[in-house]
């Protein structure tokens, strides 16, 4: 799964198929732009090193 590339387009057809979204087309291209934001974010978040002694906190306190 990690060799293949995440098309927003292709993900966006399919939720919507999924879901029965009635996604207007002058809508389309808005939302697989920010999916492709999303996917931005995302990866600068996941690849972050962390140290293999981080535990989870069971609560969260700021």
């Amino acid at each position: 799964m990690k060799n293949q590339k995440f098309n927003a387009g292709e993900y966006v057809d399919q939720m919507a198929l999924l879901l029965d979204l009635q996604l207007p087309d002058e809508y389309r291209d808005g939302v697989v732009a920010n999916f492709e934001r999303i996917q931005t974010i995302a990866k600068l978040v996941n690849e972050f090193p962390l140290p293999e002694n981080v535990e989870a906190a069971p609560i969260f306190e700021p």
